[in-house]
């Protein structure tokens, strides 16, 4: 098997596109069960601090309990969680109770698979491509419960950081110099961004987890990349951000996730970063 991967472009893709269809699958887990996870957590340190018992003493983490409808109750069984397929041919639809599934479930799924395969026919079989996919799963989840809570959670974004320096050892995307020197400038990019808004303003115009996210994508990339990052999330946002301003659907003072604009960036600096500078570069020389 693994000389037909390492033999066969198209095998490869395929593997890896199924794989992301699958962890997909699993990613929706993470994105509904994380942040409610985080929150059992938290009341239950207040609950210790101030000697309660804690409200929710059943087992909840990202195995149990078992998947289920939130409308009925029903279990989801294993022929309605095949990624992707099971949701066509349910129609969209709880196979018990008929209530609507949110379109969310396969499009997690589907651009996971996508995403995957894509990032096998652009490194080749070998380790960039691996880690390549751990990247895009981590950005995954982050954008949709960032999308969700305005959270960054801290047990994905710094396993993503030290994976990052981890994988830099032997220079898979930079040098390890790069890569800590990335990790250290893009926290205090964005910390200093946050300070100097928050003292023009008075107010905090960004959270803790957007810097962690770009300290982590700077140890994955290295510093280099981080200004095409940070631009092209901005530019993203700002466009986000008025759109949905001007179609009445946020207020000027609600505030909108900046995560999900980071990640995209990483993603485009991924696979397009070294070419889109050179020739940002050369069109500045020019």
């Amino acid at each position: 098997m693994f000389e037909l991967l390492q033999s066969s472009p198209a095998a490869f893709i395929g593997v890896c596109a199924v794989l992301g269809l699958l962890v997909g699958s699993f990613l929706n887990v993470v994105i509904h069960r994380l942040p409610r996870m985080m929150e059992r957590e938290w009341r239950a340190q207040c609950a210790e601090l101030s000697g309660e018992v804690p409200a929710d003493a059943q087992p909840y983490n990202l195995t149990v309990p078992r998947s289920a409808c939130p409308h009925c109750g029903h279990a989801i069984g294993a022929r309605e969680n095949i990624p992707v397929l099971s949701y066509l041919m349910l129609g969209g639809r709880c196979r018990a109770c008929a209530a609507p599934i949110s379109l969310r479930y396969p499009l997690v799924e589907l651009v996971s698979g996508v995403l995957c395969g894509f990032a096998a026919w652009h490194f080749g079989f070998g380790w960039a491509a691996v880690a390549a996919m751990l990247f895009i799963w981590a950005l995954l989840a982050l954008t949709f419960i960032d999308f969700d809570t305005q959270l960054l959670p801290d047990d994905i974004t710094l396993p993503l950081l030290w994976l990052g320096l981890l994988f830099n050892l032997n220079g898979l995307y930079t040098d390890l110099a790069s890569a800590v020197i990335g990790a250290l400038a893009g926290y205090l990019a964005l910390w200093g961004v946050f300070w100097l808004f928050k003292l023009a303003t008075g107010k905090e115009g960004m959270g803790y987890g957007d810097f962690k996210l770009l300290a982590a994508i700077g140890a994955w990339l290295g510093w280099q990349i981080l200004p095409l990052v940070i631009l092209l999330s901005s530019l993203v946002g700002a466009v986000v951000g008025i759109a949905l301003i001007v179609a009445a659907r946020h207020g000027r003072n609600v505030p909108i996730p900046f995560g999900p604009y980071l990640a995209g960036g990483g993603l485009i600096a991924l696979f397009w970063g070294a070419e889109l500078t050179q020739r940002y570069l050369q069109l500045v020389a020019a």
